[in-house]
């Protein structure tokens, strides 16, 4: 009979940490089209309040070890709403903050309209080459510099997770979206010049598992689908040494999880 995860008895991979990676939900700067960066004050507009009650429901069925999110305001909103609902061990752990998942430093272009940005000649080095990119002014950094410090910062964390709650756990990232789609163009082992092929949706979920050789991408950018089969198996009996290593990606597909 097929164990858990649809693979055969004894042949099911190795299990490691699974991160759900949620971009905030919609704010007022969304909304009115200005790039918001870290300007401070911007919060969720009632839409992306109700987005982040509504993933925090979907996100019910999951056990969730730990939740880290950028300092900005919005995203700390999104968290908050998310550990507002109880998970099917209790009470959600505490939010921590990490400013290496916050949102790309934009420099001069901050607080700016998307409109007037769309005609800078920076906008098309991000468009077509956005790893020569780097934003104006003394604050601006380039998005290779934001690519770096995100996916550091969300391998060291998986890497923590692992420790304190096993290999099967289950935590949150909340942050924005170009950080999320320069997480996700690493784990596919896209050039970051690929990223913006990807998209990251308000209070969307993709989700990634570090396994040692390779990241898998189990999704992106889901608005909307069922979360509960992320929830980790319950064992029975002793664990049997695993006949497919935890990098190993199933020959002829997953049956899915």
């Amino acid at each position: 009979m097929p164990s858990r995860r649809g693979h055969p008895p004894g042949a099911y991979p190795e299990r490691v940490p699974t991160l759900l990676l949620v971009r905030h939900g919609r704010s007022t700067a969304n909304t009115s089209g200005v790039l918001a960066g870290w300007t401070p004050g911007v919060q969720l507009d009632e839409h992306g309040q109700a987005q982040a009650a509504a993933l925090a429901q979907r996100l019910a069925p999951v056990p969730v070890a730990a939740v880290v999110a950028s300092p900005l305001e919005r995203c700390q909103q999104t968290a908050a709403a998310l550990l507002a609902v109880p998970g099917p061990d209790g009470p959600r752990p505490p939010v921590s903050t990490d400013d290496r998942i916050g949102e790309a430093r934009y420099g001069d272009w901050t607080g700016r309209t998307i409109a007037s940005l769309a005609k800078e000649p920076v906008w098309r080095t991000v468009q077509a080459h956005p790893s020569a990119a780097v934003f104006p002014g003394p604050e601006g950094e380039g998005l290779a510099q934001m690519q770096h410090r995100a996916v550091q910062a969300v391998r060291e964390h998986d890497t923590r997770v692992a420790a304190e709650h096993g290999d099967d756990a289950v935590w949150i990232a909340v942050t924005h979206g170009d950080v999320i789609k320069a997480v996700l163009a690493d784990a596919l082992g896209m050039h970051l010049d690929l990223f913006q092929r990807i998209t990251a949706d308000p209070c969307s979920v993709s989700v990634v598992r570090y396994a040692p050789l390779r990241p898998f991408v189990l999704r992106m950018n889901d608005s909307g689908g069922d979360l509960a089969g992320f929830a980790p198996a319950k064992r029975k009996g002793r664990r049997r040494k695993p006949a497919v290593a935890s990098s190993d990606a199933v020959v002829g597909g997953s049956t899915g999880t």
